[in-house]
């Protein structure tokens, strides 16, 4: 029976299974991440410049308020989660060309990639300021991240579906 839990799957998947690992919360967050950051950036790369504003609904985010939250929310939530500064960057706008936009998404993947390897789970209990001056955790920072993570791809994936494109992991192989 397989897991029904991405999570657990990959944690059933991966090197040392269920058996004691040492880290096995950042572990498998960095396990998540190399398929999530291939994903997002394969969804950003594949919306055409010109369907960069598009927006479902008024109300909606533009799909280059997206790519930008995106960036910002790795950025922040690594930094966090990692006890480091977050990049300077310069301010991103909807109106921004996709190629910079997409040049920002791959940079804040880099830069968890980085950050998380500076993450153990001994320190998961530490106290931290997140959003809006909430106390939280840096578990919760990493929660809060994988789960962006799936949120942000769903979104990406609908406005792809919407623009009459398949997301890529509906892609034929």
């Amino acid at each position: 029976m397989k897991p029904v839990i991405p999570a657990l799957a990959l944690l059933a998947s991966s090197t040392f299974g269920f058996a004691q690992a040492k880290n096995p919360v950042t572990t498998v967050v960095r396990e998540i991440l190399p398929r999530q950051q291939k994903n997002l950036i394969a969804a950003a790369e594949e919306m055409p410049a010109d369907k960069f504003g598009y927006k479902p609904t008024p109300p909606q985010m533009s799909f280059a308020k997206l790519v930008i939250h995106i960036t910002e929310s790795n950025n922040y939530l690594c930094a966090k989660a990692a006890g480091v500064s977050a990049p300077k960057s310069t301010e991103l706008k909807e109106t921004d060309g996709k190629d910079k936009l997409v040049n920002a998404l791959k940079a804040s993947f880099d830069f968890c990639d980085t950050a998380l390897t500076k993450v153990d789970d001994s320190k998961l209990g530490d106290a931290l300021e997140l959003y809006g001056g909430r106390k939280g955790t840096r578990a919760s920072a990493l929660f809060f991240l994988t789960n962006d993570w799936a949120d942000h791809y769903s979104a990406a994936a609908m406005y792809l579906r919407l623009n009459g494109m398949l997301p890529p992991t509906a892609q034929k192989k």
